[in-house]
């Protein structure tokens, strides 16, 4: 039982990457404090940088008011508006698997010195909500605007990283975050394509602005 009331289902396991959560933590803690400080940093606040990335996406899909005869430029502009929401579909389906899963954090279980203090009983670990996050984002940016996705996909990658660095999670949280990024986002955004091209009779409302510049 934890301190929520709520079992935890895989609390009690030891993992096959016990060793490689203790070694990267063990780095940290002997890595130099600015260096720990510019992680923890990322770790907590770079998922703002996916959401400017979202949007920046979203303003260069719009295509100038002259070109909205193409049915094309409109339909690559809603395709880019939609890619928060299929985020946000990533991300509720981490937050069901957490509660089902009900994995405990590794700072809980085991006896490691982290850069972070460690989330309170309750708060599950797997898998990472950051993860899928950065991993959806960078997957829908692959669908939309490759130029934006050449950073957010490192970016997804030194986010997953970050979460293990500074304690928060094991290695498998993160790369099943990663995981289930892709395959949630994916199909989304292989189905919102196919309706984007509904797109087109926006450009004769007043949500003319959404997939066309003025």
């Amino acid at each position: 039982m934890t301190a929520t009331g709520a079992p935890a289902l895989l609390g009690d396991d030891h993992w096959f990457d016990d060793g490689l959560y203790s070694a990267v933590t063990e780095l940290a803690h002997r890595s130099p404090g600015p260096l720990d400080t510019m992680v923890s940093l990322w770790s907590a606040y770079g998922l703002a940088l996916f959401g400017a990335l979202l949007l920046a996406g979203w303003w260069r899909a719009r295509p100038p008011a002259s070109a909205t005869r193409d049915a094309g430029g409109p339909a690559r502009a809603m395709l880019a508006l939609t890619a928060p929401a299929v985020v946000l579909v990533a991300f509720a389906v981490s937050s069901v698997a957490k509660s089902l899963l009900r994995e405990r954090r590794p700072c809980q279980t085991l006896h490691v010195v982290t850069v972070e203090a460690c989330p309170a009983l309750g708060d599950w670990s797997l898998p990472s909500n950051h993860a899928v996050i950065a991993a959806a984002a960078a997957t829908v940016l692959l669908c939309t605007d490759r130029r934006l996705a050449a950073l957010a996909v490192p970016a997804a990658l030194l986010m997953a990283a970050s979460r293990v660095w500074v304690g928060v999670h094991y290695p498998h949280d993160v790369a099943l975050g990663l995981v289930v990024g892709v395959l949630v986002s994916w199909p989304l955004m292989v189905a919102a394509r196919r309706a984007a091209p509904l797109a087109g009779r926006l450009r004769e409302t007043r949500l003319r602005p959404l997939v066309a510049r003025r």
